[in-house]
Formats: C-alpha cells, structure tokens, sequence
C-alpha cells in the first residue's frame, strides 16, 4: 500500500501560481500512475492530470491543459502540479492519487491510495 502526503495550498491571487507536492511513502512509484483531482464544495471530485512515472510523460484534462503541469522526482518518490495563471474558480481541496493507468481522462476509480488533501484558495 502506498501512502501519499500532499502539502503547498495555500492562499493565493488570481494569476499567481502554486506547486503542489506529493510524498510517497511505503513502496516506490516505479509501476504506478500519479494522479491529481481536485473538489470544490458541493461538486464531484474532478480528474486534472496524470502521470505515468517511469516515463514522465503527463496528461491533462481539457479544463486545466496549458495551465498546469505534472511533473515527479523519482529519487524523491514525490509527484508535483505546477499550477499557473490560477483563477477563483480553481479554489478547490486537491489531492493527489496512485494508481496503475495513465490519460487525460480518467476517474477516482482508477487509484487506489490518495493523499488526504490540501487547500488551494484563489481570491480574485
């Protein structure tokens, strides 16, 4: 089982930017995906991004393509999302997630361990 750990939200102005850090912890990644969803309140958990590890290439859903970027440092078993040009309506808990498929269009089905969320708060 792996256990991941988010942490950079924060508060921050539109147009700012966040990265976010995803710490994996009891096995390494190396044949997983990492995933990053986020939820606002009273929606459904939304799919962002994922990532396939061992190759490093990332995937982004339509509503995000352009403005975030995931990335992951191996030596460190830690994922990121790069998050630029933020907008009020990205206020959200994000999380991020390990599981073992990769695409831009994917569901919370598909992971099987997630991090316990950090907030991201855009003020306009």
């Amino acid at each position: 089982q792996v256990q991941l750990v988010e942490s950079g939200g924060g508060l921050v102005q539109a147009g700012g930017s966040l990265r976010l850090s995803c710490a994996a912890s009891g096995r390494t990644l190396s044949s997983y995906a990492m995933g990053w969803f986020r939820q606002a309140p009273g929606k459904e958990r939304e799919f962002l991004a994922s990532i396939n590890w061992s190759g490093g290439r990332g995937y982004y859903a339509d509503s995000v393509k352009g403005r975030f970027t995931v990335s992951r440092d191996i030596d460190k078993n830690t994922g990121y999302l790069q998050m630029n040009s933020l907008r009020p309506e990205d206020t959200a808990v994000y999380y991020c997630a390990a599981g073992s498929v990769v695409g831009r269009k994917l569901g919370t089905e598909h992971f099987g361990s997630w991090g316990q969320g950090t907030q991201v708060t855009v003020s306009s």
